[in-house]
């Protein structure tokens, strides 16, 4: 017998994403509504693709709903798939075990849930597939669920459906933990594993997968999300094909900044690196952490520069794709090492610059000096905390002779 189904996992319907700040209401909207559309799209992908049922390896949603909108969401969307004749088989995880979601509504008819005392079998006839699975009751589960797994049914294609921290692989807490060599002991022909946000092949004989979720939500879980589709011909397992469905992706860069000389450079540096990582984004929305790190005299240039170096890379992320957003701009960077006197014949520059913060004569004139500059620009800079904060100024000017003194000796 011919055919094939589709394995997700950690649907997480109802998940905030976490450590993002847009300004704009309208593009927060959509990264909140990213799951959902994730959602969307795989039940659209699943039907194109015909295939002839579904199994969702727990944590459909994100924990106890605080109404009944996302239960509501997931019956509309699982029941287009039951309208087309797809059956779905669902085992609940840590996320949404009995003892978390407590609300309940009617399942639409072609959708079984897996019981919580024991594992359970439910057979596709037709097809002669063996439909193995164990939801949890609680959401702290340690003991290993696969070793009370049944036998397999002779001569039909097996699949065990699983929440599970298989070889303790993962960045998440630890839940039903088994093993490779355990699951394998059951000679099931696949199993539909969930729990773990990336995806993972464990093993190719007999199968066992890690779709991922479907819809990265932190800094944390980036990269492409989705689901798989299994091909099976002849009882045995022939592909097991990515199906990529999330709508808003997060990626992370490190720019090392420590050969550049300016702002300019430090841009291009990043819009190369941006470039590169969001290479297939298509129309997806993508929220960016960039870390500049590296030892440079723009050290506290850059951290004094605060948000106006993050609006600045912002309009050059724009200029890639409209919807590259910053997570995050962090600046790891660190000033030079202080020279040493003998390389500057004798002198001691930070010693011979220090207490010139205190020097009222000094920040007199600096003041004097940032207030004409100040006159000459646009209302909109007089409020800008970097050209106002004469101690940023003056640690600015101190760095920058330092650095020119120590690269005039070197040279």
């Amino acid at each position: 017998m011919n055919f094939s189904f589709l394995h997700a996992a950690d649907l997480h319907l109802g998940s905030p994403l976490l450590g993002l700040s847009v300004k704009d209401p309208e593009i927060a909207r959509r990264f909140a509504s990213a799951s959902r559309e994730a959602f969307r799209s795989l039940i659209d992908q699943a039907i194109s693709a015909k295939v002839a049922f579904a199994v969702i390896a727990g944590d459909i949603y994100d924990g106890e709903w605080k109404d009944n909108t996302v239960g509501l969401f997931f019956n509309r969307e699982i029941s287009r798939l039951t309208r087309e004749g797809i059956p779905v088989y669902v085992v609940k995880g840590n996320h949404d075990a009995e003892s978390v979601v407590t609300k309940t509504m009617p399942k639409p008819e072609g959708v079984t849930v897996f019981g919580t005392r024991k594992a359970e079998t439910h057979r596709i006839e037709h097809l002669k597939v063996a439909v193995h699975g164990w939801s949890y009751e609680d959401r702290a589960t340690a003991a290993d669920f696969s070793l009370r797994y049944p036998a397999p049914v002779p001569g039909w294609f097996n699949i065990g459906v699983l929440h599970s921290s298989c070889e303790g692989k993962s960045a998440h807490a630890t839940y039903a933990p088994c093993t490779v060599q355990e699951l394998a002991a059951h000679e099931y022909q696949y199993w539909a594993l969930g729990h773990i946000h990336e995806h993972r092949v464990l093993s190719q004989n007999p199968w066992m997968v890690y779709p991922g979720n479907l819809q990265g939500r932190s800094v944390r879980e980036c990269g492409a999300k989705g689901a798989v589709i299994v091909e099976v011909r002849d009882g045995e397992v022939r592909t097991v094909e990515r199906v990529i469905v999330d709508s808003a992706r997060w990626a992370a860069i490190a720019v090392d900044v420590s050969s550049l000389a300016t702002d300019a450079e430090i841009a291009a540096a990043i819009r190369r690196e941006a470039e590169s990582a969001t290479a297939d984004l298509g129309e997806r929305l993508l929220a960016l952490r960039i870390t500049l790190t590296g030892e440079t005299p723009l050290h506290d240039h850059l951290r004094a520069a605060g948000g106006t170096l993050r609006d600045e890379l912002q309009a050059v992320l724009h200029h890639i794709h409209e919807d590259i957003w910053f997570e995050k701009l962090e600046i790891r960077t660190s000033a030079p090492a202080v020279p040493k006197r003998d390389q500057l014949g004798g002198l001691d520059p930070v010693a011979m610059l220090a207490g010139l913060s205190d020097d009222a004569e000094l920040r007199q004139s600096a003041h004097e000096i940032v207030g004409a500059l100040l006159e000459k620009l646009p209302q909109s800079f007089a409020g800008t905390p970097e050209l106002n904060d004469l101690d940023i100024l003056i640690a600015e000017a101190q760095s920058l002779v330092v650095a020119r003194a120590m690269a005039g000796k070197a040279a």
